[in-house]
């Protein structure tokens, strides 16, 4: 699965569509016209041509067969600093079920016939800047027409699956190490679900291994946890609380009767603008419920009740109604410090003005500090950071779009080159102008 158990999956966790792959239904059409042209000249046994070659002096190329040309391709990102890499277990399963030729309506299967090196899942790579330094994470060497179809498929889930992964690894750090939901699902189609979360997985194992860390994968739906065997979790939607007529109490307390008591009870307070107000509402009325059930003598049902946390996505367009106006939109509006600490105050603060026996005045203080806050709307490793800076009293961040950024200095477009060809059983540097083969001592070799 990755560097962190030395496995690797297969297609039996991919699935990949293998017939139409094998015919380039997802290649760049310039890739199916070069397989075709290179097969046919093969069938012809068409000999090199040219009158100009970049071989050594001392190299003809005299009863070449282009077609059966033999390449060495190596795939790298050019992301500057550092990457992590995803994505390279669903690259090898292409390459080892969709390398070879039809021989008309039968495909002829050559992936033996490739020498494949690779990293594992989760590996690093740094770059800077200069292409001529590259670390590339795969190397394949083989009959060229064998596997041309294959370079869009699989830089397309390298680039994707290193972005996203490289992109969580990074908020993290932004984070100090507090937990970061995964919540990018509905921000693209459905489809890539499961490679993203994936990526995500990688990048939390990632980072505890880099930071001593024990942070634990949190997802959003349960195709994000498919390749891993996770499965999505969640609070309470703002259309829920609607259903309630607005009454986010009464919302949690019945989402707390029917939901398993494994579910993590956040209340989502944004939705009346008055995140303070429910908050405090919602603790009351959760706590309530709580020390009811342990005075009858049903502590397990009592813990249907306990809050966990409480989840402030004011809208960047608002400004709720416990923070005062000071005239600036960044110290005002949305899901800003200022908020977050007014939510922390008035919930360590909340059992104080509470009419409860003696013997359950400290539980009820331990009750309402114990509940997180987490924060979502808009957060980004730089937003993250200024948050952190400011010592914000936030648990958890709840993180989207921005898991997906591709701009600048997240790019993270993965390219492969071919450079060296074999001409008469001898390997010659053959990359083009800017390139060159590179070495990267944590590839292996895979078949």
């Amino acid at each position: 699965m990755s560097i962190f158990d030395g496995q690797r999956l297969d297609n039996r966790t991919f699935k990949l569509d293998i017939e139409r792959m094998r015919r380039g239904w997802y290649s760049d059409k310039y890739f199916v016209n070069i397989a075709v042209m290179l097969n046919e000249l093969s069938r012809r046994k068409y000999l090199y041509r040219g009158d100009k070659t970049n071989l050594p002096p001392h190299m003809a190329p005299n009863d070449l067969l282009v077609g059966d040309i033999e390449v060495e391709m190596q795939w790298f990102t050019r992301r500057p600093g550092t990457t992590i890499v995803v994505g390279v277990d669903k690259a090898l399963t292409m390459l080892k079920h969709c390398t070879g030729y039809w021989d008309g309506d039968h495909f002829v299967d050559t992936h033996e016939q490739l020498e494949v090196w690779a990293v594992h899942d989760g590996a690093l790579v740094h770059y800077n800047g200069d292409p001529l330094n590259i670390t590339p994470v795969m190397r394949v060497r083989g009959r060229y027409r064998d596997f041309a179809m294959l370079e869009t498929p699989t830089l397309g889930i390298l680039t994707r699956a290193s972005r996203v992964a490289t992109n969580v690894y990074e908020t993290l750090i932004a984070a100090r190490g507090k937990p970061v939901l995964f919540f990018p699902a509905r921000f693209d189609v459905h489809e890539v679900q499961a490679a993203d979360g994936y990526a995500y997985n990688i990048a939390v194992q990632r980072f505890n291994m880099d930071y001593a860390s024990t942070l634990g994968p949190f997802v959003s739906t349960d195709a994000q946890g498919d390749w891993w065997g996770g499965y999505g979790g969640g609070t309470i939607a703002h259309a829920a609380i609607a259903s309630f007529l607005g009454d986010t109490a009464e919302a949690m307390l019945a989402f707390s009767e029917v939901l398993p008591k494994s579910i993590p009870r956040i209340a989502l307070v944004d939705f009346n603008n008055d995140c303070v107000g429910d908050s405090l509402r919602v603790c009351r009325k959760m706590f309530d419920r709580y020390r009811a059930l342990i005075e009858e003598g049903k502590p397990d049902e009592a813990e249907r009740y306990r809050l966990y946390g409480v989840r402030l996505d004011t809208s960047g367009s608002l400004r709720d109604i416990s923070v005062p106006p000071l005239g600036d939109p960044d110290l005002d509006l949305g899901v800003n410090p200022r908020l977050v600490f007014l939510v922390r105050q008035a919930l360590d603060n909340a059992a104080e003005t509470w009419d409860v026996p003696p013997e359950w005045v400290e539980r009820a203080r331990e009750y309402c500090r114990g509940v997180k806050i987490v924060v979502s709307g808009g957060f980004n490793p730089d937003k993250i950071r200024r948050f952190e800076k400011l010592g914000v009293p936030v648990d958890i961040y709840a993180v989207g779009s921005s898991l997906f950024n591709n701009h600048g200095p997240t790019v993270t477009d993965f390219t492969a080159d071919v450079v060296r060809v074999k001409v008469h059983g001898e390997w010659v540097d053959m990359a083009k102008v800017g390139r060159r083969p590179r070495d990267n001592p944590e590839m292996e070799r895979v078949w």
